[in-house]
């Protein structure tokens, strides 16, 4: 396990080398907020990074609901009770295995690995605009349709999950790249990641974290280029 450290988040990179997955600590003034739990075995890490930070994890939040996100979940749930789970209303259906679609939404398949039946059941459901302690609650659809990204309100770090990803290079949930197509692979509606793209790129984050790759600092530009990209290949298929 590989532990960055960017202002009040720190990055857990599982598998650096091979297959980067990443998890978040956020630290907030007596607690941690965890967002994603990585994979099955990375609650031994996740924990450990804890101590030595020296303070409780009190939340943990779910960007979405894919395996890579939430493999160290029940383990975690049962070593720690009383911790708080976080899901988008949207993406705890996800969680509960039901893979059905709103009305409404795109007559798309709902793509990558989620769970077949419930896990651990949601806390709290959240929305667009909730707050959780520092961290402003953002709805992204797109790679899942109840993706989350959370805004640290502090210093505007951003949080996206599979919203974007960095590893492979900087793209938009849906645009596939050679050297790590996993993300892209996963992503239940293009179009809409990039709507969702263009939105986070509004609050101008000072810091941009993805699920798969390292921390980009002052990643407007780079953000804006992936999104660039991610439509004209929609439009060239398109035309």
């Amino acid at each position: 396990m590989r532990i960055i450290k960017k202002g009040y988040i720190y990055q857990l990179t599982f598998m650096p080398r091979s297959f980067p997955v990443n998890a978040y600590i956020i630290e907030e003034k007596n607690s941690l907020t965890l967002i994603d739990t990585a994979l099955p075995y990375s609650y031994k890490g996740i924990l450990s990074a804890a101590e030595k930070i020296g303070k409780p994890i009190e939340r943990i939040i779910l960007t979405h609901a894919h395996d890579d996100h939430i493999g160290a979940l029940k383990k975690l749930k049962e070593m720690l009770p009383s911790v708080k789970l976080y899901i988008s209303q949207r993406d705890n259906r996800l969680l509960q295995g039901d893979i059905s679609l709103d009305a409404g939404e795109a007559n798309l398949p709902i793509r990558g690995g989620v769970p077949k039946s419930p896990i651990v059941p949601a806390d709290i459901l959240l929305n667009d605009g909730d707050q959780v302690e520092s961290l402003l609650s953002i709805s992204a659809p797109g790679h899942t349709p109840g993706l989350m990204a959370f805004l640290d309100t502090r210093d505007n770090a951003l949080v996206v999950g599979d919203a974007l990803q960095v590893r492979g290079g900087i793209a938009v949930a849906g645009d596939i790249k050679i050297m790590f197509p996993f993300p892209g692979w996963a992503t239940w509606n293009k179009q809409l990641s990039i709507t969702s793209a263009r939105k986070l790129l509004g609050f101008q984050p000072s810091l941009l974290a993805c699920g798969h790759g390292r921390m980009i600092e002052n990643p407007e530009e780079f953000m804006k280029k992936a999104i660039t990209r991610a439509q004209n290949k929609i439009d060239k298929i398109k035309s």
